[in-house]
């Protein structure tokens, strides 16, 4: 797939290259760029990105130290993503993390898509001017904590030179070459290349009783000795060019991947074992660099009592391998559509435990400068309240945690007591960690996990509890706001409706409004019920467009015209008349449907007058029951002068008439005949003394058919008899 150009001007739009011609070599961004700083700082990986004028995507141009398949996650990056680089272009300034838990504290969705021991500096590619793009290094851990001045001014000096190749390109109109895949710099080979010296050391490694075969960084079996060939029983050509894990089909474990990921972005030799069938277990240990990887192979036994097999780095234990990874995945996932605080906690407290370890889990949320206790597991209550409501002027660990941003791992009672003397041992649990709950820098509450056998917490493993820490953190940030909105939604939805239906005399009334199954839980939908005179009554039911705030008040001020209207005696059809000519000077680019009843008790009548509303349901009290048929007029809103008929039907008393708004029978895939007539076949066969009862029925039988894909407006009335 040819590369995306794009016209690197100071200002304007993106401009396709539609030249014939092949790619000018200026165009595209030089590795040397990126070799350069790499071997300045030491750096293991290295990824230079460019932002193109008006492209809301940074596109990685040069990548170094891992393969395509490793740095794709990060080949295109939206600018409102939360990632090192994009934050250090849009602060223009140099970010550093300087551990694994830190990076998983600062950007959880980095953590957990790379949970391993590395240190990370993001750069913006600037001397000043524009900013061009951005650079990301790492480094392995043994990296000291912090950069020195040398490797800061060899990062601000190499950004300062892209930005200059990138400010000359963009000074003389030439196109930047940004392919869809980004460049791979090769690492520099400063081995002797002699034939002679080559063949001596296949040799070698041909005559080794033991097995190893090398991989590329992109994973790639570069070559294997025949002794490794016979270890894991394949030859040398089914196996050459290929990645181990997806040939031998008894290493389709994404743990072997995953140490051979861990082993090019750490640098750090790592091991795993496997079994290939039946019963024949081997060890594999990867010794990374800059080039790839080579691998010894051993039975498993001999490697136990092999002289070097202390040297090398375990692997993680389960459950903080992929096993982990995939759990953290499943709560983020769920976290996702988790949709009030409550459901945020309930989630936390119910996947944390089973998933990953802790015997007990307390959960404490910010509010008002004290931590309450929102959620626990695994602990009695009376234990609990001894806990909740700790002010953040103590010193307790779950309050340090809150007021430092830090986590805190106490692998034994000791630790913690030497960390926080007046700490007492109530729970009976081995060890503890205490994690923040932070969002943007701002923390909401923490995190308390306590096992009951002793945990070590390995590097590895804070970082995944620190990336779980930050997905809950933001779930219940995110949480929170949606029940900051449902609640004003429920308040604004309240204050539109009528309190109460009006006491008309000789009349039983009932209404129920059910929002939408989705969205702010507030709609357009809308009922009410007038007394015109002792014995005559205007019934209303009308349903705005939309579910949103503006459609809430709009409905508001078409409820307050129909009222207006309806207690000045105008007929049902100048009701609608009327209100239509308002929405017309209101023109709120809304249209609204409606119908209106007057209710005539002394003559046993109704009146009726709709405008595109679904028609009204009567039950006769024989039990018959169907549609009342009425001429539809226009949706109010669509023009000023529509009319609106209004016609008579009786209303004997005992007599049920449903109003209703059309959630109630809209259905995706079904005819809106079918669904109205189910509606009264229910309408027909339920009791209709309680009228509570079968409004509650009526909406059953909605909830039944679907879930709400629309908002419910039902108003029932019936003349006493």
């Amino acid at each position: 797939m040819p590369g995306r150009r794009i016209a690197a001007r100071g200002s304007g739009e993106a401009v396709p290259d539609v030249t014939d011609g092949g790619p000018d070599p200026e165009a595209a961004l030089p590795d040397s760029l990126l070799a350069d700083l790499v071997r300045d700082t030491g750096a293991s990986v290295g990824m230079a990105y460019v932002l193109a004028p008006g492209d809301p995507l940074l596109r990685l141009a040069l990548v170094s130290g891992v393969s395509h398949r490793i740095a794709a996650p990060w080949a295109r990056i939206p600018m409102d993503t939360a990632i090192p680089v994009v934050d250090a272009i849009r602060d223009r300034r140099l970010i550093w993390l300087g551990s694994q838990e830190e990076t998983a504290r600062r950007y959880p969705r980095l953590g957990i898509v790379l949970p391993y021991d590395f240190m990370l500096a993001a750069a913006p590619i600037t001397d000043g001017g524009p900013v061009r793009g951005g650079v990301v290094l790492l480094w392995p851990v043994w990296h000291p904590p912090q950069l020195s001045a040398a490797e800061r001014e060899a990062i601000t000096s190499g950004c300062a030179r892209a930005a200059d190749f990138l400010d000359r390109a963009a000074d003389s109109g030439h196109l930047l070459d940004i392919p869809d895949e980004p460049h791979l710099v090769a690492a520099p080979h400063a081995h002797d290349t002699d034939p002679r010296h080559a063949m001596a050391a296949l040799a070698f490694a041909e005559r080794l009783p033991l097995g190893c075969c090398a991989l590329d960084l992109d994973g790639r079996l570069t070559y294997i000795n025949a002794a490794g060939a016979d270890l894991v029983g394949a030859g040398a050509a089914a196996l050459l060019g290929k990645r181990p894990w997806e040939v031998l089909f008894w290493l389709h474990d994404p743990l072997f991947e995953d140490r051979y990921r861990a082993a090019v972005v750490t640098r750090r030799p790592t091991t795993f074992t496997a079994t290939r069938p039946p019963d024949i277990r081997l060890v594999f240990r990867l010794y990374p660099d800059e080039t790839g990887i080579s691998v010894h192979i051993a039975p498993a036994d001999e490697a136990a009592t092999g002289p070097r097999a202390t040297t090398v780095v375990p692997p993680p234990a389960e459950p903080f391998g992929a096993a982990a990874l995939y759990h953290l995945t499943h709560v983020a996932a769920a976290l996702a559509e988790a949709a009030g605080a409550k459901d945020v906690i309930e989630l936390a407290a119910d996947q944390i435990v089973p998933a990953f370890g802790p015997r007990a889990l307390a959960l404490l949320t910010l509010r008002e400068g004290r931590l309450r206790l929102a959620g626990h597991r695994g602990y009695d209550r009376e234990l609990m309240s001894r806990f909740d409501t700790e002010s953040l002027t103590s010193d307790a660990p779950a309050v340090r945690a809150v007021n430092t941003g830090t986590a805190a791992f106490f692998p034994s009672f000791a630790d913690l007591q030497r960390a926080y003397p007046p700490a007492r041992h109530l729970d009976g649990m081995a060890s503890w960690a205490f994690l923040p709950l932070i969002v943007s820098g701002r923390p909401v509450g923490s995190l308390v996990l306590a096992y009951e056998a002793h945990r070590p917490f390995p590097p590895a493993e804070r970082a995944l509890l620190t990336s779980l820490a930050g997905l809950i953190a933001q779930a219940l940030d995110r949480a929170r706001l949606y029940d900051a909105k449902h609640s004003l939604a429920h308040t604004l939805q309240n204050a539109l409706l009528p309190r109460s239906l009006g006491n008309v005399p000789g009349l039983d009334a009932a209404a129920r409004y059910r929002p939408a199954s989705h969205g702010m839980d507030i709609g357009g939908d809308f009922y009410d019920l007038i007394r015109r005179t002792p014995t005559s009554a205007i019934a209303a039911i009308g349903d705005v467009q939309g579910h949103n705030t503006t459609a809430a008040a709009l409905m508001g001020q078409v409820r307050t015209a129909v009222h207006a209207h309806a207690t000045s005696g105008a007929s049902p059809g100048d009701i609608l008349a009327r209100t239509n000519r308002l929405l017309a000077d209101l023109n709120p680019g809304l249209f609204v449907s409606c119908l209106i009843v007057h209710l005539d008790l002394a003559r046993h009548s109704a009146q009726l007058a709709t405008a595109g509303h679904p028609p009204a349901l009567l039950r006769h009290p024989d039990g018959r029951a169907g549609p009342v048929p009425a001429p539809a007029g226009l949706l109010l809103g669509i023009t000023p002068d529509a009319d609106y008929a209004t016609v008579d039907v009786p209303l004997p008393p005992g007599a049920l008439l449903v109003l209703y708004t059309d959630g109630l029978v809209e259905r995706p895939g079904v005819d809106i005949d079918d669904a109205i007539a189910a509606v009264t076949d229910r309408l027909a066969a339920s009791p209709p003394d309680d009228l509570d009862a079968l409004a509650d029925a009526l909406l059953e039988h909605a909830g039944q058919a679907a879930s709400n894909p629309d908002d419910i407006a039902l108003l029932l009335v019936r003349p006493h008899r």
